[in-house]
């Protein structure tokens, strides 16, 4: 048994995560819960009261949101480098928790035809998603990754968000996002991560 297990469902952003493990190369066990059922049951409540997935457990310590798996991952397992260098941490830190933060509440409220008026933009932190988006394509346009020459834990989870957000039509591609998604996603820990989930998924179908 690992000191490290993830809990997920290949439905859902423990793809992230499992893509963040599979970068880290360290021996992990997989708890696969469903939906309205074992993720919502007691013994899950104990890892995370939200009852949403992903978590992992290291060591005990429990750690949950996506973004702060991959930055605690990264930290954890320096080896790996995909921490950031001191002169990549501004860039590293202000994408990936922008795609955290801004850019996730913005795509929510998109896809829940909320379109703050004028007077909200300003309470929102995101403004409006038109100007979301259009920073979010800047920080990949500018450099090859998103703090710098650099693949790191930042790209795991800024990519898979607009690797998600553009398979189900939320953005747009475009050449920033094509040439970026092209680059992280041709790496054989997105690969294996993609395989396993997909694998867990079909099990699961089977299962019902």
């Amino acid at each position: 048994m690992a000191d490290l297990t993830l809990y997920t469902n290949p439905h859902s952003r423990g793809r992230i995560a499992r893509w963040m493990l599979e970068e880290v190369g360290q021996p992990y066990d997989v708890e696969v819960l469903g939906y309205g059922g074992t993720m919502k049951a007691a013994e899950y409540l104990g890892v995370n009261p939200m009852g949403k997935v992903p978590a992992i457990v290291h060591h005990g310590q429990v750690v949950t949101e996506t973004a702060a798996i991959c930055a605690y991952l990264a930290d954890a397992f320096p080896e790996a480098g995909l921490a950031p260098e001191p002169h990549e941490r501004a860039d590293y830190y202000r994408w990936m928790f922008f795609a955290a933060g801004p850019v996730e509440a913005a795509v929510t409220n998109h896809s829940m035809k909320v379109v703050p008026d004028e007077k909200q933009q300003t309470m929102a932190g995101y403004g409006n998603f038109e100007l979301a988006m259009r920073v979010l394509e800047s920080a990949v346009a500018k450099h090859p990754y998103v703090a710098g020459d650099r693949f790191t834990a930042a790209d795991v989870y800024v990519g898979s968000s607009i690797g998600w957000y553009t398979r189900f039509g939320i953005i747009q591609r475009n050449a920033a996002y094509d040439a970026y998604l092209e680059r992280i996603e041709s790496r054989p820990a997105f690969k294996r991560a993609n395989e396993l989930d997909d694998a867990a998924a079909a099990e699961m179908q089977s299962a019902a």
